[in-house]
């Protein structure tokens, strides 16, 4: 049984700061979203959304695409029940059910960034970015944050992530392609040239798989 989070200094938590590493394995994480201040449900990555955690030893950050989310009790043994109340009425009459539930998510590493003090970064302020499995990922009880617009976007000059996506397992595959290239997509606020090269890049991945190649790009809002 997982027992809930210590919540500590949570006037001074990062906005972006949603959730902290319970596993780790060399391709992804499973997080454990922080509870809120108020008496509601922690906050859900949306599925194929992007997070960042970092791997200390290295001080390289990691980029990982939500997967898979879940809501569930923290007694492993007794499920939970219906009980016809609104989220208002919960908060009313019966407020400890916000502490018997968890929320977890599920994260696919798709690459990394070195540290910008490392020798590998040049003394630059960003490092250098890698579309392929870190050497290590984020350590148990690592921070767990949203990535920013500008991380997002800086990552996705290059393309080589979506062949990641194509191994995922446990999730649907299409769907998840979908989902990040219409978010970053947005984020580009609306940049076709990059779209372009996306479908490009996915033309060549799934060539012998026309129905799912077609499949992926009806999702995708052109």
């Amino acid at each position: 049984m997982r027992l809930p989070l210590p919540q500590f200094a949570t006037d001074n938590r990062h906005p972006d700061h949603i959730g902290e590493v319970i596993e780790t394995a060399t391709t992804q994480f499973l997080a454990q979203c922080l509870e809120p201040e108020d008496l509601s449900f922690p906050q859900m990555p949306p599925f194929g959304s992007w997070v960042k955690s970092v791997d200390e030893e290295s001080g390289n950050k990691i980029l990982a695409v939500v997967t898979y989310v879940t809501t569930s009790p923290i007694d492993s043994i007794h499920r939970a029940r219906a009980l016809g109340l609104t989220l208002s009425e919960l908060r009313e009459q019966q407020p400890q059910i916000f502490a018997m539930l968890k929320t977890e998510f599920r994260a696919t590493i798709v690459g990394f960034e070195t540290n910008p003090d490392s020798k590998k970064s040049n003394g630059n302020s960003w490092g250098k970015i890698y579309q392929y499995i870190p050497p290590r990922p984020p350590q148990i009880h690592q921070a767990v944050y949203r990535c920013e617009d500008s991380e997002i976007i800086r990552f996705s000059e290059q393309l080589d992530f979506l062949r990641t996506f194509l191994q995922v397992k446990d999730a649907p595959v299409e769907a998840l392609i979908a989902a990040s290239v219409r978010e970053i997509y947005q984020l580009r606020k609306g940049d076709h040239q990059w779209l372009v090269q996306a479908g490009r890049q996915l033309n060549m991945l799934l060539k012998d798989d026309y129905d799912r190649l077609r499949y992926v790009l009806s999702q995708i809002h052109w």
